[in-house]
């Protein structure tokens, strides 16, 4: 997921965003605990994409 494609959407978007991508980091914690998860880049990934989401709303609120 890139920034730009982040940036364009609404905070009420990216708020959903968010909170989808905060209970995708949690099921792939569970995963990695019971020995379930293949690719563990995948939490990264997320932890990512979480950070880039959060530095957006952000940015729209101070905007605006």
């Amino acid at each position: 997921m890139n920034y730009t494609e982040i940036k364009e959407k609404s905070l009420q978007e990216l708020e959903g965003l968010l909170k989808e991508k905060k209970l995708e980091l949690f099921s792939l914690r569970m995963k990695l605990k019971t020995m379930q998860l293949q690719d563990t880049s995948q939490i990264r990934k997320t932890r990512k994409d979480i950070a880039r989401i959060k530095t957006a709303i952000a940015e729209k609120r101070r905007a605006g």
